[in-house]
């Protein structure tokens, strides 16, 4: 039985990932993955928005990268995707890159809480500590619920990230994760299994077990990311992340094709 895609991976021109595509999918080859999908950081509007995704004038070089390691690998399926940051108002610059080129799919995910604060950016780690974690996981999980309702995204990537440096809410959370799922599960989202949570400081995938016995009952459905920032992180920590899966329930997984879903079994 050939083990799930690892649909998250990047490139270095996010300018935080290091190792090229085509060594990517040697190393996905060498660990018996038979499918892998890249998805950079998109492009913003506005170039100066942030320094850790390509630049709007790189997005072509992104897919030109990408088609190479297709062309060297040909026994490995190689997708072609983005993970798009969702902030509200931003929906028509979604769609403009959508429409540019053939993607497999698109990863919708929330690092801001407001323009200025992308939570899990360590270099802002301070603002961690004048801030009411119950009201930062209030406002990402508002934000994750629109970008779930747009329609505009085949995957919700990461979804409990603000979990990344520790910082945990005192009340219970359980609502807020509800009407997320609820939303996901409506339009026909799907939500990874992201391993890079094990990387770091809260040293759990993303989402945690209690979080994806939710999504299971709702019927949300899953795919497998490790988040890849260098060739030796693909497919990381796969059987932990497969043993969750199993364990909650679930017995499928999604496979995107030009943005439409095929349903694996695991």
């Amino acid at each position: 039985m050939s083990l799930p895609a690892d649909y998250h991976m990047h490139t270095p021109l996010c300018r935080h990932a290091v190792g090229e595509p085509v060594e990517y999918a040697a190393h996905a080859l060498a660990i018996g993955l038979t499918e892998i999908g890249f998805s950079d950081h998109s492009p913003m509007r506005r170039d100066d928005f942030d320094n850790w995704r390509m630049a709007a004038s790189q997005l072509d070089e992104y897919v030109e990268k990408v088609r190479r390691a297709q062309r060297e690998f040909p026994q490995l399926t190689i997708r072609l995707a983005l993970e798009v940051d969702y902030l509200p108002g931003h929906e028509d610059w979604i769609r403009e890159l959508a429409a540019r080129h053939p993607w497999d799919y698109l990863i919708g995910s929330v690092h801001y809480v407001s323009d200025a604060w992308d939570v899990d950016n360590p270099e802002k780690l301070s603002q961690w500590k004048t801030r009411d974690p119950f009201a930062v996981w209030t406002t990402y999980f508002e934000r994750l619920t629109m970008a779930a309702a747009s329609g505009l995204f085949e995957i919700i990537g990461h979804a409990d990230l603000p979990k990344k440096f520790k910082y945990y809410p005192d009340r219970d959370c359980s609502r807020m994760f509800d009407t997320f799922l609820r939303a996901a599960k409506a339009s026909g989202t799907a939500i990874e299994l992201n391993t890079a949570g094990l990387r770091k400081d809260c040293r759990e995938i993303y989402p945690s077990r209690f979080f994806l016995q939710r999504a299971y009952q709702v019927g949300v459905p899953i795919t497998f990311g490790s988040d890849a920032h260098a060739p030796g992180d693909v497919g990381a920590d796969w059987a932990k992340a497969l043993q969750l899966a199993t364990a909650v329930g679930y017995t499928h997984w999604c496979r995107f094709t030009q943005r439409q879903c095929a349903v694996v079994a695991l």
